[in-house]
């Protein structure tokens, strides 16, 4: 298998030793025709990394700010054949990586090797399904393998010690690190369990290890950075879209100027 966007990325990073930002967006919001150009806007601000969310009527580990987005997302129509559709597009003019994050649900429905090829056809990079079991993961793991998709599995504080294993064994490209328990949003101070969280994910994988949930401001992200691979922001950048969309390029850019070590 040869090296993916995102495994690249994570390489190209660690050379000019800084953290890869990437950015959550919720395809479809606030219409599908806007999503490529919104994440023209987020690569043009210093994004690494694009997670392409698609949206479920119930995404259980998202707050209210995700969960308002997908709402609208689904009430423009959007549909997993129209997120392929946005990804072609974005693919047309641009070589970010692009990592699928969904659930369970909307890829059963359909097909997960459907979904592994026609993802891979459309430029996307990798998959994180956010309440897939690792302890179960194996069928869904082939699927994405037999077309070279990465797989980015979720470690969260609260992860035993076997479980963290399973995320190791099973992730490529990186391992998403959940850094707080609960669901995602914007937080008023970092989490506590985020170190010690990484130190345990070190000892068990080689991977990168990007952190999530609840970075929300440049000062923030740039704490994070210091001891992480890659700094996700989600709810910060759904929040602006919501707002003024106009603002995305110059939010991105106050980020990504936290991301040297």
């Amino acid at each position: 298998m040869q090296p993916t966007r995102i495994q690249k990325l994570f390489e190209f990073v660690r050379q000019k030793n800084r953290s890869a930002l990437i950015a959550y967006v919720t395809a479809g919001d606030p219409s599908p025709d806007r999503t490529p150009e919104i994440v023209a806007s987020l690569v043009r601000g210093g994004v690494d990394l694009i997670e392409l969310g698609v949206p479920f009527s119930d995404p259980i580990a998202d707050g209210p700010v995700i969960q308002r987005a997908a709402a609208r997302a689904l009430q423009a129509g959007t549909t997993v054949p129209k997120v392929l559709d946005m990804a072609r597009a974005i693919r047309k003019n641009s070589e970010t990586p692009l990592l699928l994050f969904t659930y369970l649900n909307p890829v059963l429905r359909y097909g997960l090797d459907k979904l592994a090829r026609d993802a891979q056809a459309a430029g996307i990079d990798g998959c994180l399904l956010t309440d897939v079991s690792v302890e179960e993961a194996e069928p869904y793991v082939a699927a994405m393998r037999a077309a070279s998709l990465d797989t980015v599995f979720l470690a969260a504080p609260t992860s035993t010690d076997r479980r963290l294993k399973l995320v190791a064994q099973y992730s490529t490209g990186f391992v998403y690190l959940v850094s707080r328990t609960g669901v995602t949003g914007e937080q008023a101070a970092l989490s506590e369990s985020l170190a010690p969280l990484i130190d345990k994910m070190r000892v068990a994988t080689k991977l990168p290890l990007a952190a999530g949930f609840g970075i929300s401001t440049p000062e923030q992200a740039g704490v994070v950075a210091k001891i992480a691979d890659g700094v996700v922001v989600g709810s910060a950048i759904v929040r602006q879209i919501e707002k003024d969309p106009g603002g995305l390029e110059s939010l991105a850019r106050s980020l990504a100027e936290r991301m040297k070590k």
